[in-house]
């Protein structure tokens, strides 16, 4: 491998999980843990499926927790094991935890304390579709948050903290993290080491815990499919791509996700892996008034549209 000498990698994107039914998983983020629905749309890639787009108000890259609702459709029930991202953690001020107790006791989401080894307090809980959340303490985040009437400014989620991934090959994670990925190790313990880009905030973590004796892992509902980090500008995306393929890494080309470019690959223990650019954003479709509120679909899929309408079920925000 090779070091650049300049940093492209902003930080996380966003974490994209399948998951079962639609209305849970609305209930669940929007109403539960209070982020936005900032886009209904659909998966490009199969686009009888809805993609949800949670986070902040206007959907800040770092903020989003991205899902796919597979309910009904012959998906099988995925298994956490190696060469995947086993928990997606969510930040929080520290004095906020007592309110996160409270609040996932009161809607009756079982939950255990999850002390990370950096010293940050966090709770570890399931969603509806058995994907594994953690809150964590934040000691500092100042990225300003969604709120709803039952969730004050101070207790609020500011974005994604942190997504841990079980690889049986650490070394070489690490190797693609510090070399490529413009990221440094800040911290190791109990066999989990720490990688972070940037000021090493939250939204910019990353967590490589050993899996060398877990099986594989199998994709399906209730598991991660991947995440995304961010780069600037499209420019500093084909850079990436083309230092990524020198490597020998399988890239794919640049595809239009209508609120970014992205490109994806496996990373050398098997985690998909997508490099996500920070334009356009989600207000080229809709005012950021009103994201989040119809569906929107890309331009090569209007004249199909109500044959699309037809098959995605019904969901309300409450």
């Amino acid at each position: 491998m090779f070091v650049r000498m300049d940093a492209l990698i902003r930080g996380l994107h966003h974490v994209t999980a399948t998951v079962a039914d639609a209305q849970e998983d609305v209930d669940f983020y929007v109403r539960l843990l209070g982020q936005r629905l900032v886009k209904r749309t659909i998966n490009f890639d199969n686009p009888g499926v809805y993609h949800f787009y949670y986070g902040d108000e206007a959907g800040t890259p770092g903020t989003i927790m991205t899902t796919f609702p597979y309910k009904g459709m012959g998906i099988r029930t995925g298994a956490n094991g190696a060469g995947q991202i086993e928990t997606t953690s969510f930040s929080a001020p520290a004095a906020a935890l007592p309110f996160w107790r409270k609040r996932l006791a009161d809607a009756q989401v079982p939950f255990r304390e999850a002390p990370t080894p950096f010293g940050e307090e966090a709770l570890l809980f399931d969603d509806p579709s058995g994907l594994h959340i953690r809150i964590v303490g934040a000691p500092r985040d100042d990225r300003e948050p969604w709120t709803r009437p039952d969730i004050a400014k101070e207790h609020a989620i500011r974005g994604i903290h942190s997504v841990a991934l079980n690889v049986r090959h650490p070394a070489i994670t690490a190797e693609l993290l510090t070399e490529m990925m413009d990221s440094r190790q800040v911290g190791e313990d109990a066999g989990i080491t720490r990688f972070a880009m940037g000021e090493a905030r939250p939204g910019t973590i990353v967590e490589l815990t050993d899996a060398s004796d877990d099986p594989a892992a199998v994709n399906g509902l209730g598991t991660v499919h991947h995440v995304a980090f961010a780069v600037a500008t499209a420019e500093d995306q084909l850079r990436m791509r083309q230092e990524l393929l020198k490597l020998g890494l399988g890239v794919t080309e640049v595809l239009d996700r209508q609120y970014f470019t992205s490109i994806y690959f496996r990373e050398p223990n098997g985690v998909l892996f997508e490099i996500a650019t920070l334009p356009p954003g989600f207000t080229v479709d809709e005012p950021l008034s009103s994201l989040g509120t119809a569906l929107k679909l890309p331009p090569w899929e209007e004249r199909r549209r109500a044959l699309i309408e037809s098959h995605l079920p019904p969901v309300e925000v409450r």
